[in-house]
């Protein structure tokens, strides 16, 4: 749980936060079998990414300060609100955000709102399962690298060339990343010069 940038469904103040849910499965793959996930229409940090390129944003994403639909990253920061998972089928996404509210804020004791001060209390709920107490790891990791198998081996739909198990393309990429580098825009480059300038962080870096 983060700081409130989402608005329930229907509404159009901030009352969530993108309230990410992860959850991963041990598995004889190459790539981790994993989900990890904003439970908002998207995670803030695209929205972010989208205003340093100067490049517009889906509809469905953000409203801006009237509560009006908006392809444009800034209106967020102008007292726009993110949107929950699912689109017209939002109430989905706000109910799996509200439910990890909960999880991590209330059942912790932090609550759910901002202090008087304006600050905002971040929590974590981690639930961790003995799969040795429901049958044997090594025959589960082979069922779930089957499972995984299971699903690329359907036919792909128009406008698809494969189909990825959960996690599957973060792999893809992190093994293009590894050996292609990452592209850092100007100005996101230039926001980190500028912190490391302020804190005097040496950058051994010519560019």
């Amino acid at each position: 749980r983060s700081s409130k940038n989402v608005a329930p469904f229907g509404g159009r103040e901030k009352r969530l936060a993108t309230n990410p849910l992860s959850i991963a499965m041990p598995s004889n793959l190459d790539g981790p079998f994993f989900l990890d996930m904003a439970t908002s229409a998207v995670a803030a940090g695209k929205i972010s990414l989208a205003s340093a390129r100067n490049e517009s944003i889906p509809e469905g994403w953000i409203l801006d300060k009237n509560g009006n639909s908006s392809t444009n990253p800034n209106d967020l920061k102008d007292g726009g609100v993110m949107l929950p998972l699912g689109g017209q089928e939002g109430h989905k996404g706000y109910g799996l955000s509200s439910m990890i509210e909960i999880f991590s804020g209330i059942l912790p004791g932090l609550g759910f709102g901002h202090d008087p001060s304006g600050r905002h209390n971040d929590g974590c709920f981690l639930a961790v399962f003995n799969i040795s107490a429901f049958r044997d790891v090594d025959e589960f990791k082979k069922e779930v690298s089957d499972f995984a198998m299971y699903l690329k081996s359907s036919k792909t739909a128009t406008g698809f060339s494969e189909v990825y198990y959960p996690g599957e393309i973060e792999q893809v990429k992190k093994i293009k990343n590894i050996s292609d580098g990452i592209n850092v825009e100007a100005k996101t480059w230039q926001q980190l010069k500028d912190l490391a300038n302020h804190y005097e962080v040496l950058l051994d870096y010519d560019f």
